[in-house]
């Protein structure tokens, strides 16, 4: 089974961090390629930001099809561009926030999000509502620690979110902790052992559900909303977007 893992931001060094962590969460015999796009946003902090990620993301599932993957991760908390991906897409494709948030309602009444900037939090708040687990998220946190500090090893990014989540379990009464940034993949077990509370890294938790999704035969409905784009002609920086 391959399963490609896109991370919509262009910085590497984070693609291949996130990657590390996808593939050693798969079972024997799955094989996980991470990628991020040549054009789009070194981090993903606002709106703005995830709409421009998006022609690449998409762009990175194209490829994939191309080359047969059996399904995909999209690895940015914000899921941008989630539902076009399955359009495009034979296989599952699943989001972290998503992944994250669903895994975290098996492991207790309720769960708390502690994320970068305080500017997404509503970003987070819109997800929990369209995944139907508003009720079990008891808050979302910011760190108000910029995206490209977690790719900074000489930064304190570590230590202030791992005392946040500390704060969300004593302050929010939750049962478990939902990372809100692929760029924390590698802090779960880490945090986890600190605050003692499951931590749920989005990464891990959508290449699993991808895994199991293919072992399953599942894929998205390829019907109505879901169905594969219509043909039709994309003009300036889209015409490779261009659909026959």
């Amino acid at each position: 089974m391959r399963i490609l893992v896109v991370n919509p931001n262009t910085t590497a060094s984070m693609t291949e961090r996130i990657g590390a962590c996808a593939q050693a969460a798969t079972s024997a015999g799955t094989t996980v390629r991470a990628v991020n796009p040549d054009m789009g946003p070194a981090s993903i902090e606002s709106h703005y930001d995830e709409a421009l990620a998006v022609p690449g993301l998409l762009s990175e599932i194209a490829r994939g099809e191309a080359d047969g993957v059996d399904g995909y991760v999209v690895a940015c908390f914000g899921d941008p561009g989630l539902d076009a991906a399955r359009e495009l897409a034979t296989g599952p494709v699943v989001g972290i926030a998503e992944a994250a948030m669903r895994t975290a309602t098996y492991l207790g009444r309720g769960f708390s999000v502690v994320t970068t900037l305080g500017r997404t939090c509503g970003r987070a708040w819109d997800l929990a509502e369209r995944y139907g687990v508003q009720r079990f998220c008891r808050a979302v946190r910011a760190c108000e620690i910029p995206v490209l500090d977690l790719d900074d090893p000489g930064s304190d990014a570590r230590e202030v979110i791992t005392e946040e989540c500390r704060r969300a379990v004593a302050e929010d009464g939750s049962d478990a902790i939902v990372l809100g940034c692929a760029g924390m993949a590698d802090l779960c077990t880490h945090i986890s052992a600190r605050i003692g509370v499951p931590v749920v890294d989005g990464v891990t938790a959508a290449t699993r559900t991808v895994e199991s999704l293919v072992v399953l035969g599942l894929r998205t409905g390829a019907r109505g909303e879901f169905a594969a784009p219509r043909p039709k002609s994309y003009t300036g920086l889209l015409r490779d977007f261009t659909i026959a």
